[in-house]
């Protein structure tokens, strides 16, 4: 018997017994990171109840200047995200910003915004002691962490390190371009994608002290031309994957916890066969329990879905499905893992698809709510 049907056999099988019903809270806040250079005036919300898949209409939290990147503080009382600030000159410079949230009303009051140490910031991450975050900035090709405060405000930057290396399309990776900075699971790593120089590069984090130190080996190499954009880990702390957005791939690899380092396993198309027109991915995501990946293609406008193998960690393809809309930057399922929210940046919608955790398939729900530009998509339970 082949792998490849000895492993949908296993899924097939794995799907069999009944699915104990996940506490789905009475509502979620969803909050939407934008581009505000068309319509977008920064931070938009909406409510999301889960229990029936009705939306309110999205409506301005904060006012910002390109609020691309959003997270979640672990309190669930703040809100922390990345776009552009004034600098001392009076023109504007990379930063993060440091919101306090309301959970009755969605809404987001400034604590305060520092540098985030170079140009076109676009990823954030918080530790889960919500002590440090982590920055990455594509034009700057820098990657910084930060102190939180108990607070929820931002320190100055504790560690700022610059990455240097280029790669093989000298129109988008002439210079490194970091475009991602995830931390692991036990919370004792990170992992920086960095499209400009084909590399996944490994940091130790320490959170108490908000600190990065470049791991030995400091990183791990995908094919020439791949563009790596963003990391997702496997709950289990022994798998990542990089979406490569110029390849339109992705690269699974084992993950050693003890020593930080990453061993490619295999790289496979988010793209169905025969598709030749542009197209770049965007996000990955894992499902919570485990069992599969999804990943968005802008171009092709989809979400690619993959199962896991629960042995090797190697991914198979089993659905791909239209995101209705155009350029899906973005997406994110909720935490009990019944649904899914794609953001189409290009036709400002962002679609509401039922998820099946037996099968991992997606189902339109036929709600979406229209948002302008949306690029970043974070969920928290109201109150």
């Amino acid at each position: 018997m082949s792998n490849r049907r000895a492993f949908l056999l296993h899924l097939s099988a794995a799907a069999l017994p009944t699915l104990a019903a996940p506490k789905l809270p009475r509502e979620y806040l969803v909050f939407l990171g934008t581009s505000t250079g068309r319509k977008s005036q920064g931070i938009y919300v909406f409510r999301f109840d889960p229990n029936t898949g009705e939306t309110t209409r999205a409506e301005l939290a904060a006012e910002a200047n390109n609020p691309n990147f959003l997270e979640i503080h672990p309190s669930r009382k703040f809100l922390h995200a990345v776009g552009n600030i004034p600098a001392p000159d009076g023109k504007t410079q990379g930063g993060v910003m440091a919101y306090a949230l309301d959970p009755a009303s969605g809404r987001l009051a400034l604590l305060n915004q520092v540098s985030s140490q170079g140009a076109g910031p676009c990823h954030i991450s918080i530790d889960r002691t919500g002590r440090c975050a982590l920055v990455a900035n594509y034009g700057g090709g820098t990657v910084a962490s930060l102190p939180i405060g108990k607070d929820g405000r931002l320190g100055e930057a504790a560690s700022v390190i610059e990455h240097t290396g280029s790669s093989a399309n000298p129109q988008r990776q002439e210079k490194p371009h970091p475009h991602s900075f995830n931390i692991s699971p036990d919370n004792r790593w990170a992992v920086a994608a960095d499209l400009g120089t084909d590399e996944v590069r490994v940091y130790r984090l320490d959170a108490a002290r908000a600190t990065i130190t470049p791991n030995t080996p400091p990183a791990a190499r995908v094919a020439p031309g791949s563009g790596p954009r963003h990391f997702a880990f496997h709950p289990s702390g022994k798998y990542g994957y990089a979406i490569n957005e110029l390849a339109n791939t992705v690269t699974a690899f084992a993950f050693d916890a003890r020593s930080g380092v990453l061993t490619e396993m295999q790289t496979i198309t988010t793209l169905p066969a025969g598709y030749t027109a542009t197209s770049y991915t965007a996000e990955v995501r894992i499902h919570p329990n485990g069992r599969f990946l999804y990943g968005s293609n802008r171009g092709h406008d989809s979400l690619a879905v993959f199962a896991i193998h629960p042995a090797s960690g190697e991914l198979s393809p089993i659905q791909t499905i239209s995101t209705q809309g155009k350029f899906p930057r973005n997406f994110n399922l909720d935490p009990s893992g019944l649904w899914l929210l794609a953001a189409n940046q290009d036709t400002d919608n962002v679609v509401i698809y039922r998820v099946d955790p037996a099968s991992g398939m997606l189902a339109p729900t036929g709600n979406q709510v229209e948002a302008p530009t949306p690029i970043c998509v974070r969920l928290v339970p109201a109150r």
